[in-house]
């Protein structure tokens, strides 16, 4: 039997692309709007009205990668107007709709590689902030594969400041809190980076911690989700999230470098 959140996102899932109430959201799964509200967001991580939101980015998001024309991608996920979708949500694709439609079609995006300890760092950028970073020999063809529709362009001296400071960073003499960047990611998703870019430099915390810090405690499967997610490694700090047993969990470039970089951080605050 469904519990009263899902009934409420099968609701929702059933009518993408209208607009539903909580007041008529309430009355359909039979519960008080302020008891739906609690419970919706402690199972999903947003309210009915940010899941909504989030659906219609998301449909949008499809249509451009499939390289539909910025007005109908948007009409078709469910944006009364076009003048609607970039006052409440073009901002948070991180990238311009017309260059986020079709990995990236249309944008530049600078990117170096070099050796550290942690082996091959990729950096990458567009001009408003990094996009990308990866670790590991597989950096480029991973790059490749999320904007190969954009111009590509091995540009070492655009990202001179951004090497530097990732290479301080990996020898424990600095932060890498202050650089710009260009992101995308859902509502949760951004609130999960957001939390994790709070974690002071040498501390760690619990999924089940950053699932509470975002007002989500049920939400600790996807906390680990939002960290996989990750696009932008070190920079956004997702090494430093732990299991409640102080395990390692997961980590996308390998569970060596999580530790590795534990241990940086450890040795940075002493």
């Amino acid at each position: 039997m469904q519990t009263l959140s899902h009934r409420a996102r099968a609701y929702l899932d059933a009518r993408r692309g209208e607009r539903v109430t909580l007041q008529q959201l309430a009355l359909a799964v039979g519960a008080s709007p302020f008891h739906l509200q609690r419970r919706f967001k402690q199972a999903f991580g947003l309210s009915p009205g940010d899941y909504q939101r989030e659906t219609r980015l998301e449909e949008a998001k499809k249509h451009l990668a499939n390289g539909r024309r910025v007005t109908d991608a948007l009409f078709e996920a469910g944006y009364g107007s076009v003048s609607r979708f970039y006052e409440k949500a073009a901002g948070r694709l991180g990238m311009a709709a017309r260059e986020y439609r079709a990995r990236g079609r249309g944008l530049r995006i600078a990117y170096t590689s070099f050796d550290s300890p942690l082996g091959k760092v990729l950096l990458a950028a567009t001009e408003r902030g990094l996009c990308s970073v990866k670790l590991g020999d597989d950096a480029e063809r991973l790059l490749a594969q999320e904007f190969s529709e954009a111009e590509r362009v091995r540009d070492p001296q655009a990202l001179t400041a951004a090497r530097q400071a990732v290479l301080e960073f990996l020898k424990g003499d600095g932060s890498l809190a202050r650089l710009p960047l260009d992101v995308r990611g859902t509502a949760f998703q951004r609130k999960v980076w957001e939390a994790l870019r709070r974690i002071p430099q040498g501390e760690t915390r619990s999924y089940q911690q950053i699932a509470r810090a975002i007002g989500s405690p049920r939400a600790v499967r996807a906390v680990g989700s939002a960290c996989g997610a990750n696009p932008v490694a070190l920079v956004i700090p997702c090494h430093r999230a732990l299991r409640s047993d102080g395990g390692l969990g997961g980590y996308a470039w390998g569970l060596e470098r999580k530790r590795r970089l534990l241990a940086i951080e450890k040795r940075t605050q002493k």
